[in-house]
């Protein structure tokens, strides 16, 4: 299977879209040490998308670790579920790690990870006692925890998440390119007045509570862009 994957450039603020077989390393990584169908993991969207930071990330703590790491879950549409309404893995942000290792050498990685400097977050052992949680979220969210403010203007992962649950729930936003232009703006005010929201085309808690409530895990529908 051949992907078309997103990434967003953090450097130059732009979108770059790649097409990878399954078994070729993702943009941005070295030493083929992260291949699409892992990253994939148990998606079966034709689309993938991710940053230039997270993968960056990824390398140094590869590097860091100085062996394999596993990565047994990366990557989802929102449509096909999996965690909760704003994860990081829709962003394609996270990375649940080293499910084949043992807990001591979890907890090693974890406390790894945690002292690199190279993660927003890394998840206790607590939550993901069988894995290692790591990602590298865009600060600060519109909740408490979450996405950020989108508005006209804005690229990034984020904006792919927007587009995709505009477009499956009937709202066209175009296509996924991950920019937030005209088109995507007069989707957001569509689905804001329908819903009831203050119709100003700026992606806050509110939309993003209710749009992903109404998407995440729901499956795709007739109206789903790739």
């Amino acid at each position: 299977m051949m992907a078309r994957i997103l990434v967003y450039n953090n450097d130059t603020d732009r979108m770059e879209s790649f097409s990878r077989g399954e078994n070729q390393a993702m943009p941005y990584n070295t030493g083929d040490t992260l291949r699409v169908g892992e990253f994939r993991g148990s998606s079966n969207s034709t689309v993938l998308w991710t940053t230039k930071r997270v993968m960056e990330s990824f390398n140094k703590q590869r590097a860091l670790w100085g062996r394999p790491l596993y990565v047994g879950y990366a990557f989802k549409r929102p449509w096909e579920g999996g965690h909760g309404s704003q994860s990081q893995h829709y962003a394609g942000t996270a990375m649940d790690m080293a499910q084949n290792l043992t807990s001591a050498e979890r907890s090693s990685l974890r406390r790894s990870a945690a002292n690199s400097g190279l993660w927003s977050y890394v998840e206790p052992a607590n939550l993901t006692p069988t894995w290692v949680h790591v990602d590298r979220r865009q600060s600060p969210s519109a909740c408490a925890s979450g996405y950020p403010v989108l508005r006209r203007g804005s690229r990034s992962t984020y904006v792919l998440i927007l587009q995709d649950g505009l477009n499956t729930r009937g709202f066209r936003a175009g296509g996924l390119d991950g920019q937030f232009g005209p088109a995507t703006e007069d989707a957001v005010r569509r689905y804001q007045s329908a819903r009831g929201l203050r119709s100003d085309g700026i992606v806050g808690c509110a939309t993003w509570t209710m749009l992903q409530g109404e998407v995440v895990g729901k499956g795709r529908s007739s109206t789903t862009i790739d």
